[in-house]
């Protein structure tokens, strides 16, 4: 019996995978810089930005909210037409997120009195994040002080169709979702479409515009991420880019790093406890992974205070402390190359749940 073009496809493929092949083109194809991470993330999620609130539908309500902060109790039904809504799915803990609050902070400080709501909807993706304690610290720490919706059981998110973190949705005075960003960038068109809302509500509403003056956006530097290495998680439900040990399974684990790193391949050393969220050190305990970017950040807790070397290429260059469960910067250089880092945990209790890259 003959083998279709489909079969033998199938047989290339599963010898990529048997050979390791297909892990050696994927770093390859990083190593050389083909595409930028960042961009095709973008482009990928605008090209799979299917959710039930699109522009030009009506705006879909908050739901099962399991709290709130910096406001009483509120529905996004109340501020319709009183105001022009802006609705903003993050987490705390998010570096894509946080790039973005200081354009969200900008904008409700020059038009709240103008007309604009800002309503957050937190929905986390961590569990520490369900914690409204560590949430309002964050909030503090940022210094955002417009409404914000614990969304802890992914209600509002579902209800929204929505998919990404970040991900804003203006909402007109008439309740129609008019302009929907995923990710990051295009503050500028974001903000004058805030500008074209708000002029449209003041028609409607019979009111004059004030003075808006420059954009708030143009005063915010830009970071332009330069990352060709993937965000990277620890957990066993999304370690696909461990390089030793067993990917997917949990338990107690014993971990050698190799003399030679692949690029942007997660290598643990020592001994660790594998959950799914996140890779709990137990005992001489290590990261080691090539990546190629500015800034290199981690999520990351522990259940008292403990610090973790940061190696870069074999020098130490800074000792941080870990405890809040929170995003810390490791690394933050003027350019973006490629680099061995090193983490060196000491003592137990560190739990570490994702790599992001700047």
């Amino acid at each position: 019996m003959g083998i279709s073009g489909i079969g033998i496809l199938f047989i290339v493929l599963g010898l990529f995978i048997v050979s390791g092949w297909e892990k050696r083109l994927e770093v390859a194809i990083l190593e050389n810089g083909f595409f930028d991470i960042t961009r095709i993330e973008q482009y990928l999620l605008k090209k799979n930005s299917d959710t039930a609130a699109v522009s030009g539908t009506p705006y879909a309500e908050i739901t099962n909210p399991s709290g709130f902060l910096n406001t009483e109790p509120l529905a996004i039904g109340d501020l319709v037409g009183k105001k022009v809504i802006l609705v903003d799915f993050m987490t705390y803990s998010c570096i894509n997120c946080q790039r973005t609050f200081p354009h969200l902070v900008a904008w409700y400080d020059r038009y709240k009195d103008e007309g604009l709501e800002i309503v957050a909807i937190h929905t986390p993706e961590f569990a520490f994040e369900r914690d409204i304690n560590n949430v309002r610290s964050a909030l503090e720490r940022f210094g955002i002080t417009y409404p914000v919706v614990l969304d802890n059981e992914y209600a509002t998110w579902r209800a929204w169709g929505n998919q990404y973190w970040p991900r804003k949705y203006l909402i007109d005075i008439n309740g129609t979702v008019v302009y929907d960003h995923i990710g990051e960038g295009e503050y500028e068109e974001t903000e004058m479409k805030i500008r074209e809302l708000l002029a449209q509500r003041a028609d409607v509403l019979g009111l004059t515009v004030g003075d808006t003056g420059a954009l708030a956006s143009e005063a915010i530097e830009q970071t332009n991420s330069e990352a060709r290495s993937p965000e990277t998680y620890f957990g066993s439900l999304r370690n696909e880019y461990l390089g030793n040990g067993a990917r997917g399974r949990g338990g107690e684990q014993t971990f050698v790093t190799p003399n030679d790193l692949l690029p942007n391949t997660l290598y643990l050393g020592g001994v660790w406890n594998m959950a799914e969220e996140y890779a709990e050190a137990v005992s001489r305990a290590s990261v080691s992974y090539r990546y190629y970017a500015k800034q290199v950040h981690i999520v990351a807790e522990a259940a008292v205070p403990a610090d973790i070397e940061v190696w870069q290429d074999g020098v130490m260059i800074k000792t941080i402390q870990v405890q809040a469960s929170t995003l810390y910067t490791l690394v933050d250089d003027q350019v973006a190359g490629e680099h061995t880092l090193e983490l060196r945990i000491q003592g137990p209790g560190v739990r570490l749940f994702a790599f992001t890259f700047g």
